[in-house]
């Protein structure tokens, strides 16, 4: 904002321009209607240059403010002389005040100077044209001074050009966006994030696959030989057979150097295939560390959340919005959240006795010990199936014999779920999002602690049991896993959802319509994720199959929702639910899959007949040797440098980690301070009503005291000048008497 010394040399400057600025044909009374137009700048323009982070809105605010008072001054000093003729020297002098103060502008600022001027588009533009003329000979001259300017200004304007440009062509290829409103609109926001959380995802594997199959899978193809196995449409799901030898799994890439033509640049298939692999996990934990900090800080930290955006709803419309479906849609999204906000608001405010406390809390805790303990036997059943698998295979020599193992875990995920979800009846949550944060935990539990035990089981039983390409086996298991439960999450959406809704709308009326269920809907994406995070290391294609089946989710969620479910019987917001999911997939989802892969390539020993890899004692040895060879050379010294005290130490990794977690505290602390800051600035508007509220009665007692007082004043008034009027009437017909009888006396002295 500019200081007032900076705003009188501003004045200075601008009165000390020339009087050859404005041209002598120039009338100047249409001039100075032009000078009038812009001196009410300050009228008009304050509330656009309202924002207070707009230094230039301010400084055009202040400049017009000055403008507008010499303009006063001039029309003062006028009419107190009473010339009434417009022609007059002083508004020639304010003509070329106008003029030269518009040239020096930028465009936008000129521009938003005329454009929200309350006058004629006619007279807008005959001020454009002028000042473009002036500025136009002073170009000339000022070209050498003001080329940096010039620039400066033209690489702003392409810049902004370009990001609004790009925005809108994001906007534009945004999937689904027409359908997650129409979501938004009828099933409110809670739903709403699940289907954002799984478009998230898809983002997320297209680049993953994009990635791998760039530098992975297309040079892998320039050496592949032809595959001499028969395709029998059983690999589908098992994952075997025609699909081994494929760029499906690990142990077809080979470990040479990739060379095409004498004198032609290498590609090291073995620094291709860890740093392609690394690189995708190394951009995913910052994109969801990202992601985690940009919904903390807008779902958190932000202190409108605070005010659940009541003014937002209620006073701001959209008025581009011109089409009656938008419209309509926009008032039901409008009218769904504030549905949320107000639930939301009375759900707060109860409160519950003694005795119903202590009810639920033993609710909650037995239904925390039975979900517990329902948990631990599936992880047993899977432990003992997992480690009893090998030998099963073995006197099974059926292809389908293979699919039992994924199998029992889908029906295991796809059951107690359901089963978790039944103890809301007992538990009674007031706040559905503190039943679904319940779910999701229960739920991750389970989930995570079944994937958990399978790692144990592929990495200890699998990896050295001795078989052959030991890599490709699992990746073919992790395969049947994600295939069998998408097969399963299918038959849930068409047969199970479908049937509940014939039983609840046909035979048992009193259950209507079932609710979506966001929890377990939620968990089914994190633990395939969790899979495709493990398995791309043994299956470069695994990104690219999930991406496929996510495509598919979509649709079938978004019919099954649509005609199998009703909205939440309890509205609530989800605003800060996308925080949540992507922490879930944080932590543990994906430090479990880091974990898993670093024991993998630091303490595993490659198959010696397949992969890239075969040969080495272990896959991190790959990049020792590649370190062994730059040491070698000169001109790569900073890149050993870097791996040695970098990548390869544990002090960074340690430093790393401990600057995350201050940031991760300070973000908390914040959070804390504008909590508390948002209470306290509520109970000081709360006491400030209390004192208005206070103040008025007194003023109002106030005034009933006065009217008391001057009713009763008037009344006294009032009789003291009826008694006067009274006496003097008597007094005046005495002295009447009195005259009347010396005026016959004298005239008759015997009377």
């Amino acid at each position: 904002m500019l200081s007032d010394d900076q705003v009188n040399e501003i004045i200075i400057e601008v009165e000390n321009v020339p009087s050859r600025v404005v041209p002598e044909k120039t009338p100047v009374n249409s001039s100075f209607s032009m000078v009038s137009s812009i001196s009410d700048v300050n009228v008009t323009d304050s509330q656009s240059f309202s924002s207070p982070h707009d230094k230039k809105s301010k400084q055009l605010l202040r400049f017009s403010t000055s403008l507008n008072e010499s303009f006063s001054q001039a029309l003062h000093s006028r009419r107190s002389v009473g010339i009434d003729t417009p022609c007059t020297s002083h508004e020639n002098i304010q003509g070329q005040k106008l003029i030269a103060s518009l040239i020096p502008m930028t465009s936008r600022d000129r521009i938003k100077a005329i454009r929200n001027q309350p006058r004629t588009m006619e007279e807008k533009r005959n001020l454009r044209k002028m000042v473009d003329k002036e500025k136009s000979k002073h170009s000339h001259r000022m070209f050498e001074l003001n080329c940096c300017a010039q620039c400066l200004s033209s690489i702003s304007r392409a810049y902004r050009r370009s990001k609004n440009s790009l925005s809108e062509l994001l906007d534009y290829i945004s999937l689904w966006q027409k359908t997650l409103k129409v979501i938004g609109s009828k099933f409110g926001t809670s739903v709403l994030s699940y289907f954002n959380f799984l478009r998230w995802l898809l983002k997320f594997n297209i680049f993953s696959f994009i990635v791998t199959f760039s530098f992975i899978i297309i040079p892998q193809f320039t050496v592949a030989e032809k595959n001499t196995l028969q395709f029998t449409g059983l690999e589908l799901l098992t994952g075997a057979g025609y699909f081994r030898d494929t760029v499906m799994y690990y142990g077809f890439y080979t470990n040479s150097t990739i060379r095409h033509g004498n004198g032609r640049a290498s590609y090291n298939m073995q620094l291709a295939y860890i740093f392609t692999i690394g690189a995708c996990l190394i951009i995913c934990f910052f994109s969801l560390l990202f992601s985690m900090a940009r919904y903390f800080r807008n779902n958190f930290i932000n202190p409108h959340i605070y005010s659940r955006g009541i003014a937002k709803l209620i006073f701001c419309w959209d008025f581009t919005v011109t089409n009656e479906t938008a419209v309509k849609l926009r008032q039901k999204n409008l009218s769904t959240e504030i549905r949320e906000n107000l639930s939301e608001i009375l759900q707060e405010n109860v409160k519950l006795t003694l005795n119903q406390q202590l009810i639920r809390l033993s609710a909650h805790l037995a239904a925390w010990f039975v979900s517990t303990g329902v948990a631990v036997a599936c992880c047993v059943a899977v432990y003992y199936l997992a480690e009893n698998n090998s030998e099963f295979l073995k006197n099974h020599k059926d292809p389908g014999a293979v699919l039992l193992l994924p199998f029992i875990v889908s029906c295991i995920n796809l059951a107690v779920p359901r089963l978790y979800s039944l103890f809301r009846l007992v538990e009674r949550y007031e706040m559905p999002r503190h039943e679904v944060y319940t779910l999701l935990i229960r739920n991750i539990f389970l989930k995570i602690s079944i994937i958990g035990i399978l790692c144990y089981y592929w990495l200890n039983i699998v990896a050295q049991a001795g078989e052959e390409c030991w890599e490709t086996l699992i990746g073919q298991e992790i395969y049947r896993l994600l295939l069998m439960d998408f097969v399963f999450s299918l038959a849930d959406s068409f047969l199970g959802e479908f049937l509940r809704r014939l039983i609840g709308m046909q035979f048992i009326t009193s259950l209507g319509l079932q609710e979506f269920d966001i929890a377990r809907n939620v968990l089914e994406l994190i633990y395939a994720q969790t899979l495709v995070w493990i398995g791309t290391f043994f299956c470069p294609l695994l990104p690219f199959i999930q991406m496929i089946t996510l495509f598919i989710m979509f649709y079938v969620k978004n019919i099954s929702l649509m005609m199998n479910f009703q909205p939440p019987s309890k509205a609530w917001r989800a605003s800060q639910m996308m925080t949540f999911f992507i922490f879930l997939l944080f932590f543990p989802s994906f430090t479990g899959v880091l974990c898993t892969l670093a024991i993998t390539i630091w303490r595993l020993k490659p198959s010696a007949d397949c992969g890239p890899f075969r040969g080495l004692p272990f896959f991190i040895h790959s990049i020792y040797g590649w370190i062994d060879s730059l040491s070698k050379r000169p001109s790569y010294l900073w890149v050993v440098w870097i791996y040695q005290n970098l990548i390869g130490s544990v002090h960074f990794f340690f430093i790393l980690t401990l600057i995350v977690l201050i940031i991760t505290y300070l973000y908390w602390q914040i959070t804390e301070g504008r909590k508390i800051m948002i209470r306290l600035l509520h109970e000081q508007i709360i006491n400030e009503g209390k004192d208005k509220m206070f103040l008025i009665e007194k003023l109002t007692k106030l005034q009933d005291m006065e009217k008391r007082a001057n009713t009763s004043s008037f009344t006294q008034e009032r009789r003291d000048v009826e008694q006067p009027g009274a006496l003097y009437v008597k007094e005046h017909d005495a002295a009447f008497d009195l005259r009347f009888r010396r005026s016959v006396q004298e005239e008759n002295p015997k009377a």
